[in-house]
């Protein structure tokens, strides 16, 4: 298990108990088959979404409730996103892993905050930042106390609704941390091209995840779903839940 990738996976957004549920038993039954341990990663609030009208989830409370449901009764590692600074210590309490959205990388107080957690903090590369940037992100962290610290590639925007992934920035960001993920699902998507919502294209995923190996990436970022295009955030680019096995072996 220790020489394998790192893999983190689960909804965009909790929706409700029997998703996470659904979820969890999936990873569990992966991480039996293939001695692997997925990180279950789910969102208590989605604080970017394109239009005010957007599905957010049940918001850090309640939400933090249902993810240490999750780590008691499946035994899963977990992963989550904070967006300000006061949401580190409570949800480090309860998380393994700390999520820095991308948008936030550069927000000092947010990434000293988690950084004192002690728990692994994960910062995404900003769509308007290059990958040997992100070593001023992982200082403030490292400075702050920091005991681990991963970099995630998500892909860059350039305007005009789409994004662009230069997989060149994997290995410039490994000369900074060992660890560097590949969000395979976000950086297929095209921000804000809905009219009024983002949108995008999974029949990408696998492409993404096995090109990202090529350069050398140690872990790939999946969100995933029962039924994608029912979901209530980032439906067109969620991996059916039912395909990670496949692409997991792939990436083994």
């Amino acid at each position: 298990m220790k020489n394998n990738p790192v893999f983190i996976a689960g909804p965009c957004v909790i929706e409700s108990r029997e998703l996470l549920y659904n979820v969890a038993e999936e990873l569990v039954r992966l991480n039996r088959k293939h001695n692997i341990d997925i990180i279950f990663k789910a969102s208590f609030d989605k604080a970017n979404r394109t239009s005010l009208n957007s599905f957010r989830g049940p918001g850090m409370e309640q939400g933090l409730v249902m993810l240490h449901d999750i780590k008691l009764r499946y035994d899963l590692r977990l992963l989550t996103d904070i967006h300000e600074s006061w949401q580190a210590g409570p949800v480090g309490e309860i998380v393994d892993v700390l999520q820095i959205p991308a948008f936030l990388c550069r927000q000092t107080d947010l990434l000293v905050a988690a950084a004192k957690t002690g728990r692994i903090v994960n910062i995404k590369k900003a769509q308007f930042m290059s990958g040997r940037d992100m070593r001023f992100p992982v200082q403030k962290c490292l400075e702050s106390g920091a005991r681990g610290v991963w970099l995630t590639e998500r892909g860059n925007c350039f305007g005009y609704n789409n994004l662009v992934v230069d997989f060149r920035n994997i290995p410039d960001m490994q000369e900074i941390v060992p660890t560097v993920i590949m969000d395979c699902t976000h950086s297929v998507q095209r921000p804000s091209a809905g009219d009024g919502k983002t949108v995008g294209d999974r029949k990408f995923v696998p492409a993404m995840a096995l090109a990202a190996k090529a350069f050398g990436a140690t872990g790939f970022f999946f969100e995933v779903h029962p039924d994608p295009d029912k979901g209530l955030s980032d439906a067109a680019n969620m991996l059916e839940l039912r395909k990670l096995g496949s692409l997991i072996e792939k990436l083994l």
